[in-house]
């Protein structure tokens, strides 16, 4: 649902002239790849030993091989 801001800026936007209307499409591509371009992106890899802690002291191949036999119950 659009807001009253929004709906402001559309009434104000529909009475600009037409060269105007581009110019102000222009300047809001600009806002939003500026704003994309700085936004910080993401790695899977910045995850990597995340919760390792949980994991301290416990034997890998017990652990799957307790799993494994919790299945076939």
């Amino acid at each position: 649902m659009p807001t009253d801001a929004y709906q402001d800026a559309l009434k104000r936007a529909r009475r600009l002239t037409q060269s105007d209307q581009l110019r102000l499409l222009e300047e809001l591509a600009g806002i939003l790849r500026q704003r994309e371009a700085t936004q910080r992106r993401r790695s899977i890899l910045e995850l990597q030993g995340l919760g390792k802690e949980v994991w301290r002291g416990v034997d890998p191949r017990g652990h799957v091989d307790r799993e494994r036999n919790s299945w076939n119950r």
